[in-house]
């Protein structure tokens, strides 16, 4: 595992996806936020970031974590504590502006089915959050479903 990034134990659902860091080189189109985060992490361990300026999750995503949140493999950068879950979230048509929270692999399949049936783009964010200290940072961003290149446009030619 490389240093300052966050892995998903083996066994968890969310690693069975391919959010996790094994696959995501393979699935395409990801986005990882990791230079960020250090970023981050180095401002605050250098004291110019104090920690409330740094461990300011929201209420919703606190109370996702402590209910749904899957343990990481490593612990709160933050705090220390082997608290650190990552939650899920995806995002697209015909789901709430405000995101679905994803909590098994139930839910995972339903929202890939819908992604399948529906036009538009549909992705999935893979947060970490400490329910400790309430630290929190955006992991990655990746498509929920791979659309062939070409798919959503007409075949005609003019």
């Amino acid at each position: 595992m490389v240093r300052g990034m966050t892995a998903v134990r083996k066994g968890g659902w969310l690693a069975r996806l391919g959010l996790g860091d094994q696959h995501a080189r393979t699935i395409g189109g990801v986005v990882d936020h990791r230079l960020a985060r250090r970023a981050v992490l180095d401002e605050f361990r250098r004291g110019r970031l104090r920690q409330d300026q740094v461990c300011d999750a929201h209420p919703e995503l606190m109370r996702a974590a402590r209910s749904v949140g899957e343990p990481a493999a490593e612990p709160c950068p933050v705090c220390a504590k082997p608290d650190l879950v990552l939650v899920a979230y995806a995002f697209g048509p015909r789901l709430p502006s405000h995101g679905r929270c994803v909590a098994t692999m139930t839910e995972w399949d339903e929202i890939v089915r819908t992604a399948r049936r529906t036009p538009g783009a549909f992705s999935a964010y893979v947060v970490e959050a400490c329910p400790s200290c309430s630290w929190h940072h955006l992991v990655r961003t990746l498509p929920v479903v791979r659309r062939e290149q070409g798919s959503s446009r007409s075949s005609k030619s003019g």
